[in-house]
């Protein structure tokens, strides 16, 4: 919901780290890799408790993935490889989180973190299936011009996520009611994108029956 606001507003200070990735003659799919390695962190310092350097390792990774298309429009080395690998390592990342929280505390926080990934599974699925059938059919992203693949918009977006987990690491006592309230968040955001997204294609689909229709002899 928030990021149509908060991606321009990211993209002047990232774009001012970019001469020195350049510089340094920095690849794209390094800054993925190496955000996503560095977000991993996260599991067993959270596991073990160490929240603080958990948050850490959680805005580093969100730094990362805002920097890798920065750089890849920069150097115009934007591709659907580099695309998938991001959004593909985000989900895993996101997981890894959740389930850190789960391993701190078991018997406080694991029944929160099921239902949070439950829902994450929803939120996941229902971007990446309209991504497929968006890209088949060549649908426009006026919103997210940014996104490697068509973006679905919802209550809960990439902003939302990062201040759910900032949120996780700031109060990890009120982690199983935080981690509710944002399940129930992303399980509307899987109802809205369903449905949003049926019935866009319903529509395409209709406007090409038409089409067809009108065009046979």
């Amino acid at each position: 919901m928030l990021d149509r606001w908060t991606m321009p507003w990211m993209q002047r200070p990232l774009n001012r780290l970019l001469p020195g990735l350049i510089a340094w003659n920095i690849r794209p799919v390094q800054l993925t890799v190496a955000g996503f390695v560095i977000g991993m962190l996260a599991l067993p310092l959270l596991a073990f408790e160490h929240y603080g350097l958990a948050l850490l390792a959680i805005v580093l990774n969100r730094l990362g993935d805002g920097l890798d298309g920065a750089l890849a429009r920069r150097i115009q080395q934007t591709s659907d490889a580099g695309g998938f690998l991001d959004i593909g390592l985000d989900f895993v990342f996101y997981a890894a989180v959740v389930l850190g929280f789960a391993l701190a505390d078991p018997a406080g926080n694991a029944l929160a973190a099921t239902f949070l990934l439950f829902a994450f599974i929803g939120t996941g699925t229902s971007f990446l299936a309209f991504a497929i059938v968006a890209k088949r059919h060549e649908l426009e992203r006026p919103n997210f011009q940014r996104k490697a693949f068509y973006y679905l918009q919802g209550l809960t977006e990439g902003t939302e996520t990062l201040l759910a987990l900032v949120a996780f690491c700031l109060w990890p006592a009120h982690f199983p009611l935080l981690a509710s309230l944002f399940a129930v968040a992303c399980l509307i955001t899987t109802a809205t994108r369903l449905w949003g997204g049926y019935l866009t294609l319903r529509n395409l689909e209709t406007r090409q029956q038409k089409r067809a229709t009108k065009a046979a002899p």
